[in-house]
């Protein structure tokens, strides 16, 4: 039976994918850097587990890592050269785009599959840029919007701040470039248009993997708590079940075909937090019973078009 290592188990999100992967019956390795944090998890969980940090990875007889531990700028790496030098599959969970940059480079001569992004961000919006590319001829370009309602986690807020740091960025014919002067626009999520401002999330890179769409932007449009300011450390683990429950996630995908034609798609799902491990653990599940290729991949180009949907309560509308 192939072995699956969750990296980051004690976070926020990783307890919770550590969690359901045990449910489900997976031969499940937990590790972090945390020894007090990883005994006590394992021994609720009946599992095994390694401390280590990432630059000193042990991955003898693990067959997937899916990392939990952000900021992924600070993790990322490491495990990724670590997974490659040990024929080890890497999945994790980030929204920032220099990740993914670098899985794309990694990627290009690895022999174990590098397929960064498999939470809220970017599997429900990358098989939204996939579906809403086939309803128009020639697809030209696209922009995606993502819905950030409610608190923010710890471990997403310092991620944001990786992601603000990383600079605006498009994809304009093929090339991704920055774009410091990009202006907010305005997309429609359902309930009629919303600002949203620009920013440079991972699916700059997959939606060009997934739909070949030479001209990609990407937004936010939050409606929950102000973004964190001061020591980001210090803030909660993340939201909790009821707030989780309060609040569903949406992305809206807006594409324009050769001839001028506008397709819009609006993805429903439960809240991203609750999407995120439920999505992960079900992409580990498939790499371990073989559904994966070597190099960098993406959620939509290796699943198809109605993964996301594989998660109850998650729909797709077309407008």
């Amino acid at each position: 039976m192939k072995t699956l290592m969750i990296y980051g188990a004690t976070g926020y999100t990783g307890r919770m994918a550590a969690q359901h992967a045990k449910q489900l019956g997976l031969n499940l390795v937990l590790a972090g850097r945390n020894a007090e944090r990883l005994a006590s998890l394992a021994a609720e969980l009946g599992t095994p587990y390694r401390v280590f940090t990432p630059d000193a990875a042990q991955l003898d007889g693990i067959d997937v890592l899916l990392n939990f531990a952000g900021p992924f700028a600070q993790t990322a790496e490491a495990l990724m050269r670590a997974c490659i030098a040990n024929g080890t599959d890497y999945l994790d969970i980030t929204a920032e785009i220099n990740v993914y940059r670098l899985a794309e480079r990694l990627g290009a001569e690895s022999q174990v599959m590098l397929l960064p992004g498999v939470g809220w961000d970017v599997v429900p919006t990358d098989c939204l840029a996939m579906h809403v590319a086939s309803r128009v001829q020639r697809p030209q370009s696209i922009k995606i919007a993502l819905h950030v309602p409610g608190a923010m986690s710890r471990g997403s807020a310092m991620s944001v701040s990786e992601i603000l740091g990383a600079g605006v960025m498009a994809r304009l014919d093929g090339q991704l470039v920055a774009t410091p002067g990009a202006q907010p626009q305005y997309l429609d999520f359902g309930d009629g248009p919303v600002l949203c401002a620009p920013l440079s999330f991972g699916d700059l890179v997959t939606a060009w993997h997934s739909s070949a769409i030479p001209n990609i932007a990407m937004f936010v449009h939050i409606t929950g708590e102000a973004f964190p300011e001061g020591d980001l450390s210090l803030l909660p683990d993340g939201p909790s079940q009821g707030q989780r429950d309060a609040h569903r996630a949406r992305a809206v995908a807006e594409v324009t075909g050769i001839d001028g034609s506008v397709a819009r798609s609006v993805i429903e799902t439960i809240n991203g937090y609750s999407y995120t491990p439920l999505a992960a653990v079900e992409t580990a599940r498939r790499v371990l019973d073989g559904e994966r290729r070597p190099g960098f991949e993406t959620p939509a180009r290796l699943f198809g078009v109605g993964f996301a949907q594989t998660i109850a309560g998650t729909h797709i509308t077309d407008y």
